[in-house]
């Protein structure tokens, strides 16, 4: 078997061996996927509506399209993550990006004729295949990523897949805008199945070929929730990112409707809002990845941007009558605040044995999409009583309180060596 050289072989020193482990083609492969499945993710929210006109899906039906995509996506989480630790992180990557490109380029072909059964039932199972696939592309990315990267310059590694492949919601923003949605989803299958040549030159890692040979469980839930300590880990692991996907999707994302119950003369663009947050995305993702390198400490970076959120959050939701560009330029700064992705992702692989390493990156930031329902219905419970827009603010500032004490229950994680395994 083919393996990567293991993280500790690396050079303590020197930047240019660090600079070439951050264009390898690990890195590289990685980034591209993540690319790929942002893409994916953020063109169903873009073409959602004007697909479903097209396929006579009422608007109520479409909606419920968003419940079926994460319920494929929680399913996938555990599932991939555990095949991550059990047959290994190079076979998730290509199972996962071959399982969502060629649920896309089926997704083009939903409502034609000869295609059996309704248009609604065709749509919905397709985006139940496609959320199973893509909810194994991150963790095995940062998996393989950190254990095949020097410890020292790991969090660079990470963050800059992130970076590279939050650029994929422009991508699919852009391509929505350009062409039709059935040529929106055929571009996203075939830039998946480019990738799968690339993918077969990925290396193994080594930790886990090692693991392997030890012959210790791996990728076993029973072994993950068996100790006190290892899921209370778990849960804070998950609850640091719990603040990202709710200022995202109920914030940036809702900025015209909350534009609205400000009182706006003019409706925001959701589309516009959506672009501005992803383009904040990259940025933060890059600064956040980086500012954890440079203070030595994943705990400390994290708590800057939770904080930076929590400013960012009040002061655009205590407007009144914002405008549009008000709108959008906090839409982008809260990408920016919630930019700690690729460093939440990396605590969580950080903080586990190579044995179950995988299936806890796969499990935890698919949990963490998977809230999304929840701050709606929170939302629209509270929302009659206080108004949407303090129900917005406070319970996000709730969310961010439990991520801030999340961070500091759990133990600093930079640069520790990843060649451990749970027992």
């Amino acid at each position: 078997m083919q393996r990567a050289a293991a993280p500790g072989s690396a050079p303590s020193s020197g930047d240019a061996g660090g600079w070439r482990q951050l264009a390898s083609l690990t890195v590289l492969v990685s980034a591209l996927g993540y690319f790929v499945d942002i893409y994916d993710i953020v063109l169903f929210n873009v073409v959602r509506v004007p697909s479903c006109r097209e396929l006579g899906i009422d608007d109520a039906r479409a909606l419920t399209l968003l419940d079926w995509q994460m319920a494929g996506m929680l399913l996938g989480g555990f599932a991939w993550g555990l095949l991550g630790d059990r047959i290994g992180r190079k076979a998730v990557l290509f199972g996962s990006i071959l399982t969502y490109s060629l649920a896309n380029l089926a997704n083009a072909a939903v409502g034609l004729p000869g295609v059996p059964g309704d248009p609604y039932t065709q749509y919905a199972l397709l985006r139940v295949v496609a959320g199973f696939g893509l909810a194994g592309e991150l963790g095995a990315a940062i998996t393989l990523v950190s254990e095949t990267t020097h410890p020292r310059w790991r969090g660079y590694a990470t963050a800059l897949v992130a970076a590279i492949g939050i650029a994929g919601a422009a991508a699919a923003v852009a391509v929505a805008k350009l062409t039709d949605w059935r040529t929106a989803y055929v571009v996203g299958g075939l830039l998946g199945l480019a990738l799968l040549a690339l993918r077969l030159r990925v290396l193994e890692s080594a930790l886990f070929a090692d693991v392997v040979a030890s012959g210790v469980a791996r990728g076993s839930l029973r072994l993950l929730f068996s100790e006190r300590r290892r899921v209370a880990r778990l849960l804070w692991c998950t609850v640091i990112g719990l603040p990202l996907w709710y200022m995202v999707g109920m914030v940036a994302f809702r900025a015209d409707k909350l534009g609205e119950a400000m009182g706006a003369a003019e409706r925001a663009d959701p589309a516009f809002a959506t672009l501005a947050c992803y383009l904040g995305l990259i940025v933060g993702d890059l600064a956040a990845g980086c500012l954890s390198q440079w203070l030595r400490s994943r705990r400390r970076a994290v708590v800057l941007f939770l904080a930076a959120a929590a400013a960012i959050c009040v002061v655009i939701l205590t407007r009144t009558a914002p405008s549009p560009a008000l709108l959008y330029g906090g839409a982008a700064a809260l990408g920016v605040a919630c930019g700690y992705w690729a460093v939440f992702v990396t605590i969580a692989a950080e903080q586990f044995g190579t044995n179950l390493r995988s299936t806890v990156t796969g499990i935890v930031p698919n949990l963490v999409r998977g809230a999304v329902p929840l701050w709606s219905w929170l939302i629209a419970s509270a929302a009659p009583a206080v108004g949407l827009v303090p129900a917005t603010l406070g319970i996000g500032l709730a969310v961010l309180a439990l991520a801030l004490l999340a961070v500091l229950l759990l133990r600093e994680t930079y640069a520790v060596p990843l060649d451990y395994i749970e027992r």
